[in-house]
């Protein structure tokens, strides 16, 4: 059972916040139509990397495309816009991730759609917003990481200021567009009017703050970076030596911490009167930090998880390969074989959603314009006014 079947979104999209949304919804069963340049040789991400699968494809690509469509069409031509606009009419969204002035010019707002049919929702994912001073400007993640405020929160205290790994704004933006197309929908199909959906990677990225942002709005605390990636008012919560590597615990209430102190043979810890209480060991995480290092160093990454890992919150700080060698990772399924022309043995991660305990399917992405003729040419009778 896919819960989005009989849902089709057309997507102008390219990189990575609007196709990692939308992928969500093709891999919950909603038809997702990629809409491509035909000028400029389709989403730049099929050409971006250097791990390529055949011409106009990458796996940097199908990262973000799973289980899509693809047509390309010019959406400047009169054909193209013929061509896009005999979609729209079949469609239930048409999502784009454009600069924030672009949707406007190129009809892509529920102004100019909604001519076609009432009940479209129109989603727009801009780097700044449409209906501000910052909506022809370009942006990317990394550029809203840093504005944001998160990079002062990331990284070493010593160290310059650092962006998270991945490009986990594109992601978080992708994810909270999709809550609203969703709701918009549902909105769409209970009154039979839609509507236009906003949310832009500076807004989703100074949203992540979260409870820092609130410390200074309310408090004027500011919120800097702390040593071994620690929690910002709670110890210890924080990376600690190991003897082959790093683990991270997490004790963030007063059962898990007296718990620790006797699991690793350190109750004279939970006596000391600077650790107290979890304000106390806060104050203190500097010294409390050298006492934990000096028993963590121990025993090794394994050894330590086997003691701790039923009772308290640990976890091993693994690299890249170690994460997805993981026999956890292969236990649970999360990590698919989906062939590609150009590689039959092709894996991706999968989706992290399982809908009554299954995994939900994946194939790849179509190539660049392959469903142009199936598309275009088709007698469609969902086609509404």
């Amino acid at each position: 059972m896919l819960p989005l079947s009989g849902i089709r979104i057309l997507s102008v999209e390219q990189f990575g916040s609007a196709p990692y949304g939308t992928m969500y919804l093709a891999d919950l069963g909603a038809e997702v139509i990629k809409v491509e340049n035909q000028q400029t040789g389709g989403d730049p991400a099929r050409t971006a990397d250097t791990h390529k699968l055949g011409t106009s494809d990458s796996q940097y690509f199908q990262t973000w495309n799973a289980n899509k469509r693809s047509v390309v069409l010019d959406l400047k031509s009169t054909e193209g816009r013929r061509d896009f606009h005999h979609l729209v009419a079949t469609a239930d969204a048409v999502v784009n991730n454009l600069r924030g002035d672009q949707p406007g010019k190129l009809g892509l707002d529920y102004a100019t759609l909604s001519q076609l049919k009432k009940n479209l929702v129109c989603l727009h994912i801009s780097a700044y917003g449409r209906d501000n001073d910052r909506a022809a400007r370009p942006g990317y993640d990394f550029l809203m990481q840093a504005e944001a405020g998160l990079m002062s929160l990331t990284g070493d205290p010593d160290g310059s200021p650092a962006r998270f790994g991945p490009s986990i704004i594109d992601y978080m933006t992708g994810v909270v567009a999709m809550t609203g197309l969703l709701s918009g929908i549902i909105q769409a199909r209970s009154t039979g009017t839609g509507c236009d959906v906003d949310t832009s990677l500076f807004e989703v990225a100074l949203h992540q703050l979260g409870y820092a942002g609130l410390w200074y709005l309310n408090d004027q605390e500011v919120t800097t970076r702390l040593a071994r990636s620690a929690h910002f008012s709670a110890s210890p919560a924080q990376t600690l030596r190991a003897k082959d590597g790093w683990i991270f615990i997490m004790c963030l209430t007063e059962k898990f911490w007296q718990l620790l102190t006797t699991l690793i043979g350190r109750p004279d810890l939970a006596a000391r009167a600077e650790f107290q209480s979890s304000s106390l060991r806060f104050k203190h995480k500097e010294q409390l930090t050298e006492e934990l290092d000096a028993v963590f160093v121990t025993k090794t990454m394994a050894e330590w998880v086997d003691l701790l890992g039923q009772d308290l919150p640990v976890g091993p700080v693994y690299d890249v390969a170690a994460a997805l060698d993981n026999p956890f990772v292969k236990s649970i399924g999360m990590i698919s074989h989906v062939p590609h022309p150009a590689r039959p043995e092709f894996r991706q991660m999968a989706n992290p959603i399982r809908i009554n305990g299954q995994r939900l399917p994946q194939k790849t992405c179509s190539a660049l314009g392959a469903d142009n003729d199936a598309l275009l040419n088709q007698d469609d009778h969902r086609a509404t006014t």
